[in-house]
């Protein structure tokens, strides 16, 4: 083979092995494209499964607070009509003694 062909052949060679790294790169650029399209795709779904989570829990806590308020409330009442009850039963002997107190102190300052 004669030295201009080998050259040829080499430069035709060298040509070849630049369209390779030249694909190679837009094949890479295209691929590194992709995976940052799928990484925030990935990440919005990560996102809208925690706002959903997050939403869940606070719907739960927020149903427990309520049963515990109304849980609450419910003692609280038990404990006021218990107490209105005591007091009923204790106002009678309560006037009595606020009337023997006054009349005493009324005949003493007579």
């Amino acid at each position: 083979m004669a030295r201009p062909e080998v050259l040829d052949r080499i430069k035709q060679a060298e040509g070849d092995v630049d369209d390779i790294v030249a694909e190679a790169k837009a094949d890479r650029e295209e691929i590194v494209a992709e995976a940052r399209d799928r990484a925030a795709e990935i990440r919005a779904e990560a996102d809208r499964d925690a706002e959903e989570l997050a939403e869940r829990k606070l719907s739960d806590a927020r149903e427990e607070i309520e049963a515990e308020r109304e849980s609450i409330i419910e003692a609280g009442t038990g404990e006021r009509d218990r107490l209105e009850a005591t007091a009923s039963e204790r106002e009678d002997a309560v006037i009595e003694e606020i009337l023997a107190t006054f009349e005493e102190t009324v005949h003493a300052q007579t």
